[in-house]
């Protein structure tokens, strides 16, 4: 198997028929899906998404794909292929827009009409290229083969990309549930077709790949919910994701048979739920929706909520309800349907939401107590067929942590592929095909991109570090005032102190130590401020590690007169 190593340069020049792959997100990650593929100075760019911060990223909205590596090159870009519609996929879209905002969008009808909502919000008005399963389209060099995928989002695609280099298979994030709510099964005829012809890549989801056997079947949820909404003796709360039209079908399916009036909170669900009944795929019975405005005239007993904040995201509805921070409050028998699974690292927040609605007497039913979800991923059973229908003479699995990619690459061994053919990469490797051969020939800059408000990328991991100083530890400011012409301190040292956990009066002990150091660089004869400024952050700083084994933020302010 070829590994990415940290002594990787910059790549050579891209040899002729040869095909390039870049990650610039999705791999040793969950989210950030983003590949670039190059092929006779052209480029084509396969999904644009986003990553969500984990708690030691404070302040930070989103993170994005670094852009540094197609930024010169933006007019060679073909067009943005879309697999689906969801946030680690599309989410970054409008921020390349912005640098370009005539590349082309290629995407299934769903998927075009959610991207092109979310656009209008940035005031974007984007070239669309709408496709389908079945579907051969040539985007410059690049032949595209669209192929349906079942997954947690309607009319999801895989690509294969055909070029001289040889043919690509692209998943996309895919299951292969065989009696989906759509009726529309992923087309494992088309990939054996593939195979047959000839896959000289493939790569493939790797999210569920140390997950055993077959994901269950979506159908298999309906029932259990159903018993929720029937056994409930007053209100229902349902939060799941804004894009996962089935299941706000079934909440809705099951709702009507009870004879329950349904409402949807939060902008991103009404907005993707609004924008799947205007398309066709999500039908509302008549009379069922009622305005989130005014459920409170409903009583409990004949109301389901369907809202976001399943992973427990701070500002989303369900986490306000569960701090009595919003108009909906829980109460006493209410019920709480927390119909997703868990993404890695938001354990933690997921439980703090679940022991807040407890706490005010709901019933929550979740994932652990009751089937209420089913992955959107494939199960390495499911990996497996993949891999022997296409028969890839390369393999590189995308769109996991490292220990989904390694996992999968071994279930690509035990197919018959061999090692030397398997490529684990990682973000900014570079990975070219040339004669039937896929191998790692270097790697480009490739970062986080931080979105803080209206900013973009202003936000440093230097400016991360200092925020998880200032919330872990405090900081503590000291002002001096010396002569600037003798350096000699001649008001102060003052000190002040947030958060730090310390008491003011026991910087008592601290002041001759910053006033004996400074004193002391006086007589060296020192008069240079950022030199004091050194001086007495080192001596505060050693003072509060020995004596409280604490590290605050120090921030030295040496004024002249």
């Amino acid at each position: 198997m070829s590994h990415p190593h940290p002594e990787l340069g910059p790549p050579p020049a891209l040899p002729e028929n040869g095909l390039r792959i870049v990650a610039l997100g999705g791999l040793g990650e969950i989210g950030r899906n983003m590949a670039v593929f190059e092929f006779d100075g052209r480029l084509l760019v396969v999904d644009c998404g986003v990553l969500f911060p984990e708690p030691e990223q404070p302040g930070v909205d989103l993170i994005l794909p670094d852009f540094t590596y197609i930024r010169d090159r933006l007019d060679d870009i073909e067009a943005v292929v879309l697999t689906h519609a969801h946030e680690d996929h599309i989410g970054a879209v409008p921020y390349l827009l912005r640098e370009r905002a005539d590349i082309p969008l290629v995407g299934s009808r769903l998927t075009l009409g959610l991207i092109e909502s979310k656009l209008t919000e940035h005031r974007i008005q984007p070239v669309k290229v709408e496709v389908a399963e079945g579907v051969r389209q040539r985007f410059g060099p690049f032949e595209c083969e669209f192929f349906a995928v079942n997954h947690s989002i309607p009319d999801a695609l895989a690509v294969a990309l055909r070029t001289p280099a040889g043919i690509v298979l692209h998943t996309g994030d895919f299951k292969m549930d065989q009696l989906p709510l759509d009726g529309r099964l992923t087309d494992l005829g088309g990939f054996a077709r593939l195979g047959s012809e000839g896959v000289d890549l493939l790569m493939s989801d790797s999210t569920n790949s140390e997950v055993p056997g077959f994901v269950p079947s979506e159908r298999t949820i309906s029932p259990v919910i159903d018993e929720v909404v029937r056994s409930a003796s007053k209100r229902i709360i349902v939060a799941c994701f804004a894009s996962h039209v089935h299941r706000v079908q079934q909440i809705f399916d099951a709702a009507e048979e009870n004879g329950r009036k349904v409402a949807l909170i939060g902008r991103s669900m009404v907005r993707n739920m609004g924008v799947a009944r205007e398309l066709g795929y999500l039908r509302v019975p008549p009379g069922l929706l009622v305005d989130s405005r005014e459920i409170e005239e409903w009583p409990p007993e004949d109301v389901v909520l369907i809202c976001t904040g399943s992973q427990g995201e701070p500002m989303a509805a369900l986490s306000r309800m569960a701090n009595r921070d919003h108009p909906i409050r829980v109460a006493d028998g209410d019920t709480v349907v927390l119909a997703s699974s868990l993404v890695p690292g938001n354990e933690t927040a997921v439980n703090k939401v679940i022991n807040g609605l407890t706490r005010w007497g709901a019933r929550v039913v979740h994932k652990g107590n009751a089937t209420v979800h089913v992955s959107g991923h494939a199960a390495a059973g499911e990996l497996l067929y993949v891999l022997n229908l296409t028969k890839p003479s390369n393999f590189m699995p995308v769109h996991g942590e490292w220990r989904h990619m390694r996992a999968h690459a071994k279930l690509a061994a035990l197919t018959g592929v061999p090692d030397d053919h398997i490529v684990i990469a990682e973000d900014g490797v570079v990975v070219d095909l040339v004669d039937g051969r896929a191998k790692i020939v270097g790697n480009v800059q490739c970062g986080y991109v931080y979105v803080d408000g209206s900013s973009v990328g202003a936000v440093t991991d230097v400016a991360l570090k200092d925020r998880r100083i200032l919330g872990d530890e405090g900081f503590i400011s000291v002002v001096v005032v010396v002569d600037s012409t003798t350096g000699k301190v001649t008001g102060g040292p003052e000190v002040y102190a947030r958060g730090s956990g310390i008491e003011i009066e026991a910087f008592d002990a601290v002041i001759p130590l910053i006033e004996s150091a400074l004193e002391d660089t006086a007589a060296d004869g020192v008069a240079d401020l950022q030199q004091m400024r050194r001086v007495t952050r080192r001596i505060v700083g050693r003072w509060v590690s020995d004596t409280y084994r604490r590290r605050p933020m120090i921030i030295p302010v040496v004024v002249e007169v």
